[in-house]
């Protein structure tokens, strides 16, 4: 799986050790699988790693499509096929229920003015009085 930026120290440089070659398929229709072949440096196939397929669908929202990536649990691309609908359906779900966690997030924020809160003596550290929106 790609590492964030701050995970690799900010170094954009490639790992030799993990590379794959990578085969799109799709039905045209409900999504495609990536199929993520390990290969070395030389271009040959690393039989030590296994092959990783990675399913994309697209999620219909409001705002527009929302893509969505997940790993498909399979040794072989028929297997991924077949695991496709089961693995999509409970990525669809854990994105739906971290997106009402971040609308409750945001809609518990409390803005506070930087000077304090009025009425209260000394009102809170950091003075200022602007109002910050988080």
């Amino acid at each position: 799986m790609a590492q964030r930026p701050e995970e690799r120290g900010g170094d954009p440089t490639m790992d030799p050790a993990s590379l794959y070659r990578e085969e799109i398929v799709t039905d045209r229709k409900v999504g495609t699988i990536r199929m993520m072949t390990p290969i070395k440096s030389d271009n040959s196939t690393d039989k030590s790693r296994p092959v990783v397929y990675v399913g994309e669908a697209q999620l219909m929202t409001s705002v527009g499509a929302l893509p969505i990536n997940f790993e498909i649990e399979a040794t072989t691309l028929d297997e991924a096929v077949k695991n496709f609908a089961g693995t999509a359906k409970e990525a669809v779900e854990r994105t739906m229920k971290d997106l009402q966690e971040l609308r409750r997030q945001q809609a518990s924020s409390i803005v506070v003015p930087q000077g304090g809160m009025g009425g209260l003596p000394g009102g809170l550290p950091g003075g200022g009085g602007k109002i910050q929106i988080p």
